[in-house]
């Protein structure tokens, strides 16, 4: 007849880390957050991207503050570059000012205006076609080149247009290998988290069993 008391020794106890503290187990669910993103209302669980007004916003706000960004960082380079012999330092730091201000604020006008009509673009061709890919980054790129430059002449908006669509097509390809790299790398990390976690159980549960 075999030992009940051996065959309770053999099998292995799974570790809880909250069995010496009296918590209610009711109050552990309020961790079980859920992964999907949670919506106010049904319709905005049902869109597929942002309306044409987020887009809108998105794209001129980062647009302007990447160009500002850009713009005074060479407008400071280039105020202390145009610094002459003999300045006083208020005069050099006055100087510096003013070339980042008047830099960055040129470039920012500049960088806004280019995505507030990529931005409009893009919601116009999602509207007609329905499908967010490629594609449609392609054309709306192309359409921004074309529109910004159309001043110019015909050739430098086809120049600034095709210009325009490569740049647009290879952000959103390269946005796309990033969250595929990205995903990957978090599919790895949370494998070497879950071995390392059985790992401790293994180690815990043998410390049991042998105390």
């Amino acid at each position: 007849m075999a030992n009940p008391s051996s065959d309770s020794e053999s099998k292995p106890r799974t570790y809880n880390p909250y069995q010496d503290l009296n918590v209610n187990p009711q109050f552990l669910k309020l961790y079980n957050l859920p992964t999907s993103p949670e919506y106010l209302f049904e319709e905005e669980a049902l869109r597929k991207r942002r309306s044409w007004g987020e887009t809108l916003t998105f794209y001129t706000g980062l647009s302007y503050l990447g160009g500002a960004v850009i713009g005074g960082a060479k407008g400071t380079f280039d105020g202390l570059r145009s610094a002459e012999y003999g300045e006083s330092l208020k005069i050099r730091v006055s100087r510096v000012l003013n070339s980042c201000g008047h830099t960055g604020r040129r470039l920012g006008n500049s960088a806004g205006m280019l995505g507030l009509i990529y931005g409009g673009l893009d919601s116009l061709i999602f509207h007609y076609r329905d499908t967010d890919d490629v594609l449609g980054s392609v054309l709306a790129g192309l359409g921004t080149g074309s529109i910004y430059r159309i001043a110019s002449g015909v050739r430098s908006a086809a120049i600034a247009g095709a210009l325009g669509g490569v740049l647009a097509g290879a952000a959103v390809s390269g946005k796309q290998v990033l969250k595929r790299y990205l995903y990957l790398s978090l599919k790895l990390a949370n494998f070497q988290l879950l071995v390392l976690g059985y790992g401790i159980d293994k180690v815990l549960i043998r410390n049991d069993n042998e105390s």
